[in-house]
């Protein structure tokens, strides 16, 4: 298949021989094929820095990379001399290796809020280990999410607060409730409602916002006011908001706190992180009971270890947080300025903290549109952008984000000729992206 001069006919084959082998055709529903516009849905060959190229040659520019992982850029040199040098010594042995250690003291002394730290693969694996620490430590049945943010977890405590909660007994969701960001009082009064139930509050510190004056350090006090922990997610913010995370950002520090994504630049990694007497019940020297806290095969592959402290290491020395925010800052610039020109101002939004943009996309009604996100999507794919979000990578050079608003200029022509017509129907190819979670296909 082509659309408008680009070539997608490999990947459309390709496409369709992952439907066939793979549930959804991708490992991340994330990354689907019905999150891009019909017919437009890449298949990646390879990348290096902020580009990558598709089956059928076409170059991109790309935003959003491995959903917010591959913070440093494609292929980052740094990270693969280190994790070179590591591939001859094995990957895996029956007792803990001298990797473990250096990883371990290496991330805490980057993330100096936490006294002890637990490594896995993947942000589901931290996030419910936290959770069930929590539960094992309160002697607590629930799990406050907050409401107003969109994922914690592959595991059934947080799925099955979803649409697409198939196969989840109910039992299972009533253990989990949600508070608003925030709204302290409103909290306290979900705190209230369950008195003595809650075992810990989760959360992002922070997503398109600033959290309010005050409102973390009240959240912390409320949650210990009431008997139960506070979490920190930090799979975004960790890193981005700086090498410290959002805690670093914020000074407050949780109870426990989960890390992944940028912490290996695309090497599977994730942290579990906190307080001592608490991550010690995981452990050997604690006479309480003891907890199953996390115990994965994989969690101590020596390779992505090793990428992970290369990582730390290259966001310290080359002040890798700060140039996220700089990159960031033209790109939000440069976008809400053509935007402006083409008068889709209240239309094409760019929004979000300068290491970590999204866009969001309105329709007449200034009301969220699939069809005009469609619209949208397309357009960048065809100026040879791609991506779900206008997250940066360091990788990205001001040429790349040039590039990048030139593209959104034309792509705010066409959403202003959609408007003036009342429908986009027009400008999608055909049928809408859809959200990841629904009910059915």
């Amino acid at each position: 298949m082509t659309n408008g001069g680009k070539s997608f006919v490999r990947s459309g084959d390709l496409n369709s021989r992952l439907h066939a082998v793979v549930p959804g055709g991708a490992h991340t529903y994330a990354k689907g094929e019905d999150q891009y516009p019909a017919g437009m849905a890449p298949v990646i060959s390879h990348g290096l820095g902020a580009h990558v190229w598709d089956v059928d040659g076409n170059e991109y520019i790309e935003y959003g990379s491995g959903l917010r992982s591959v913070s440093l850029g494609h292929a980052h040199p740094r990270v693969l001399d280190a994790v070179r040098k590591e591939l001859e010594r094995g990957s895996n042995f029956v007792r803990p290796s001298t990797i473990e250690l250096a990883a371990a003291e290496r991330f805490l002394g980057t993330v100096r809020t936490a006294e002890m730290v637990k490594f896995a693969k993947s942000g589901s694996d931290v996030t419910t280990a936290a959770v069930k620490l929590a539960r094992a430590v309160t002697g607590r049945p629930l799990v406050a999410i907050c409401q107003d943010q969109p994922f914690f977890s592959t595991d059934d405590w947080f799925i099955a607060t979803t649409a697409m909660s198939a196969g989840i007994p109910e039992a299972v969701a009533e253990l989990t409730v949600g508070f608003p960001y925030g709204d302290l009082a409103a909290t306290e009064e979900i705190l209230r409602e369950h008195d003595g139930r809650v075992s810990c509050l989760i959360l992002e510190a922070a997503t398109q916002h600033d959290p309010p004056d005050g409102y973390l350090a009240g959240l912390r006090d409320l949650a210990h006011r009431y008997g139960c922990l506070l979490v920190f997610d930090e799979m975004i913010t960790g890193f981005r908001w700086s090498e410290a995370g959002a805690q670093g950002v914020y000074g407050v520090t949780p109870d426990l706190s989960t890390f992944g994504k940028a912490l290996g630049n695309g090497f599977a990694v994730s942290a579990l992180a906190g307080r001592r007497e608490l991550m010690e019940r995981g452990g050997l020297h604690d006479s309480r009971e003891r907890v199953f806290l996390l115990s994965t095969t994989h969690g101590a592959e020596t390779h992505s270890l090793t990428a992970a402290m290369a990582v730390l290491d290259v966001y310290e020395s080359e002040g890798i947080s700060r140039r996220l925010h700089e990159l960031g800052d033209r790109l939000a610039a440069g976008v809400r300025q053509v935007a402006a020109a083409a008068d889709v101002a209240e239309h094409v939004l760019v929004k979000g903290r300068a290491s970590n943009l999204v866009f969001a996309t309105l329709d007449e009604d200034l009301r969220p549109s699939q069809q005009y996100r469609t619209l949208f999507l397309r357009e960048l794919i065809l100026g040879g952008v791609i991506g779900p979000s206008f997250v940066v990578s360091s990788a990205l050079s001001q040429d790349d984000i040039d590039r990048t608003v030139s593209v959104v200029e034309r792509a705010c022509a066409v959403y202003r000729k959609a408007l003036d017509a009342g429908d986009p129907g027009g400008w999608t190819g055909g049928r809408p992206v859809k959200p990841v979670f629904r009910r059915f296909a």
